[in-house]
C-alpha cells in the first residue's frame, strides 16, 4: 500500500469535515501520513509558565493568537517502511471528564483513509501522556489490532509512570489525575505487547526511535531516513513557541530545564541537517524545516504538495 495514493475518503467524512485531516509525505522509499487527531483547547500560560506574562502576551499578539486560551493541534503519524506499518502515537481517545470533544479523532480518520487497524504491525509511543496513548484505549480498538502487535516505548517511560512526579509541571486542574489514570490503565491493558528499549531502537527499515528525556524521562523522537531524505517526528520536544523562545517551559514538561536543553539541541541539529520536522502540537500538518535566527530559531513550513 502506498500511503500517498491509497487514501479513499468516506462520503460521511467528506460532508462533515471542511478542512484536511491527513497529509502524505514521501521520505525516499518510506511513506509517511500525518493525521490530525483534532485539537486541545488549553490555557496560553502553559506555553511558557516561566515567562514574563507581558512578554508571553506580546508573543501571542504577534502571532494573532488569543491571550487566554487557544487550540493546540494534536498530530499522529502513520509510516509504511518495507512490509511494516508503524503508528507513531495514538492520539487522545476519549476522556469525557476533561471535556475535550474536538480531539480523539485518529481511529475514525484512519478508517476514512482506508487504513485497517489490523494492518498496523508496530506502534511507537513518544511518551505515555494520555494524548499519545488514549486512542488505543477506545472501546473496540484492541480487538481490531493484531495479536502480534509490537508497542515500542522507552523502559524509562514505563518505569516513570509507576510513580510519576508532577512537582515541576504547570497543568490545568484535573490533568494530573487523568494522566496518572490513563497511563496506569494503558500499562495494564497492553503489558504483553510492550517492547522496551533503553536508548535507541530500529523499529522498521530506516525508522529509528531514540530516547531524549526531558518532557518525560522516557520521551522519545522518531527519525526516518531513506534515499537521502530525512524526517524527524519530535513528539512533544517542540511546541509552536519553542522556535522563538526555546527556553520557555511548557506546562506538561516533567523536567522543564532538561526539556529546554533537549529542544535546543534538537532544533540546532535539524537546522544543520535541513531535514523535515513534524511534531505533535505544531499546527497541522506541521511539516517544515528549522532555520537559525540569531539566538533563536525560525520555523519554515513546507509548501503543500498536492
Amino acid at each position: 500500500m502506498n500511503l500517498n495514493t491509497t487514501v479513499p475518503t468516506h462520503e460521511k467524512t467528506r460532508r462533515e469535515e471542511l478542512v484536511p485531516s491527513r497529509y502524505a509525505v514521501r521520505i525516499g522509499e518510506i511513506d509517511v501520513l500525518v493525521i490530525s487527531d483534532g485539537v486541545l483547547p488549553l490555557p496560553t500560560a502553559m506555553l511558557g509558565h516561566n515567562a514574563d506574562p507581558g512578554v508571553r502576551a506580546a508573543w501571542l499578539d504577534d502571532m494573532f493568537l488569543p491571550t487566554d486560551a487557544f487550540d493546540w493541534s494534536l498530530n499522529v503519524v502513520l509510516v509504511r517502511s518495507g512490509d511494516q506499518t508503524v503508528l507513531i502515537d495514538a492520539g487522545l481517545g476519549l476522556d469525557p471528564d476533561l471535556n475535550l470533544p474536538r480531539a480523539g479523532q485518529v481511529v475514525q480518520r484512519l478508517d476514512a483513509a482506508g487504513i485497517d487497524l489490523a494492518m498496523v504491525t508496530d506502534v511507537v509511543l513518544t511518551h505515555m501522556h494520555m494524548d499519545h496513548i488514549g486512542g488505543l484505549l477506545v472501546d473496540g480498538v484492541k480487538e481490531r489490532l493484531r495479536s502480534d502487535l509490537r508497542i515500542h516505548v522507552a523502559a524509562a517511560e514505563v518505569k516513570f509512570w509507576e510513580d510519576p512526579d508532577f512537582t515541576h509541571v504547570s497543568m490545568p486542574p484535573g490533568f494530573p489525575d487523568a494522566l496518572r489514570a490513563t497511563a496506569k490503565h494503558f500499562a495494564q491493558e497492553y503489558r504483553d505487547y510492550l517492547r522496551l528499549f533503553e536508548d535507541e531502537c530500529e523499529v522498521a527499515p530506516g525508522v529509528v526511535v531514540r530516547r531524549t528525556g526531558g518532557h518525560t524521562p522516557g520521551h522519545s523522537i522518531v527519525r526516518m531516513a531513506s534515499g537521502g531524505d530525512r524526517l524527524t517526528f519530535a513528539g512533544d520536544a517542540v511546541f509552536a513557541v519553542g522556535f522563538d523562545h526555546p527556553d520557555w517551559f511548557n506546562g506538561f514538561e516533567h523536567d522543564p530545564e532538561e526539556a529546554a536543553r533537549v529542544r535546543i539541541r534538537l532544533l540546532r541539529e535539524l537546522a544543520e541537517t535541513g531535514e523535515q520536522l513534524v511534531a505533535t502540537h505544531l499546527p497541522f500538518p506541521s511539516v517544515g524545516r528549522v532555520a537559525i535566527d540569531g539566538e533563536a530559531f525560525r520555523w519554515v513550513p513546507v509548501f503543500w504538495d498536492y
